[in-house]
């Protein structure tokens, strides 16, 4: 008797509990609705203080759509405390270190911005995005060695993504490489004829 009394009770509060999560599960579901529909007219404040209301510091969705919320609403220093606490939640996943790069871009810390992109490539090595900005970042710093192993990588994937082949002709001509340099604006001219920046390129290579 005694142990079917444990039983009894065992199965009640397994079906209390499920019966809460369901609750949570739906509270949740309903506020990100609200979030989206105010998202979608652009009241950003209702967005965020619908997801506020089911605020749960430990669910990594609910962080990393505040994160991007308070980026829309321009609150910046609170969206890259919300993407870090999705970052802290699942340290592997980019998309959250993605989301921080924007709010930090936005009032040019880019210093913290590189950390982000070079954490992304200590978890993706190939992730061309990170690459290819990272590469920016160290192209526009005048760190050009850096700059070509970044933009080599993705023109190694892609040869015929213009962006980074046309980046790389320029780190390379900045590094005094000319006859490289060279090869890699031609190949933009047949990606994109009459490019302006290609021949400006060539221009300056004897």
């Amino acid at each position: 008797m005694e142990t079917l009394k444990k039983n009894v009770f065992t199965i009640a509060l397994l079906l209390f509990t499920t019966t809460l999560f369901s609750q949570s599960t739906e509270g949740v579901q309903s506020a990100f609705l609200r979030s989206y529909e105010a998202e979608n007219a652009k009241d950003y404040t209702k967005a965020i203080n619908s997801l506020k209301a089911v605020y749960d510091p430990s669910n990594y969705v609910i962080n990393i759509r505040l994160g991007w919320l308070n980026y829309l609403a321009k609150q910046y220093i609170e969206s890259v405390n919300y993407y870090e606490k999705s970052i802290a939640l699942k340290p592997y996943a980019i998309e959250a270190r993605f989301g921080c790069v924007k709010p930090l871009s936005a009032f040019e810390d880019w210093e913290h911005v590189k950390r982000q992109y070079i954490e992304i490539l200590n978890i993706d090595p190939q992730n061309t995005v990170a690459n290819y900005w990272l590469g920016v970042i160290y192209y526009n710093r005048k760190d050009f060695s850096s700059s070509v192993k970044l933009f080599e990588k993705i023109v190694n994937l892609y040869p015929l993504d213009y962006d980074s082949v046309i980046m790389l002709g320029w780190s390379k001509l900045n590094s005094s490489k000319p006859s490289e340099a060279k090869v890699l604006f031609q190949q933009a001219l047949i990606i994109r004829p009459n490019d302006s920046s290609a021949l400006a390129g060539l221009k300056l290579i004897p």
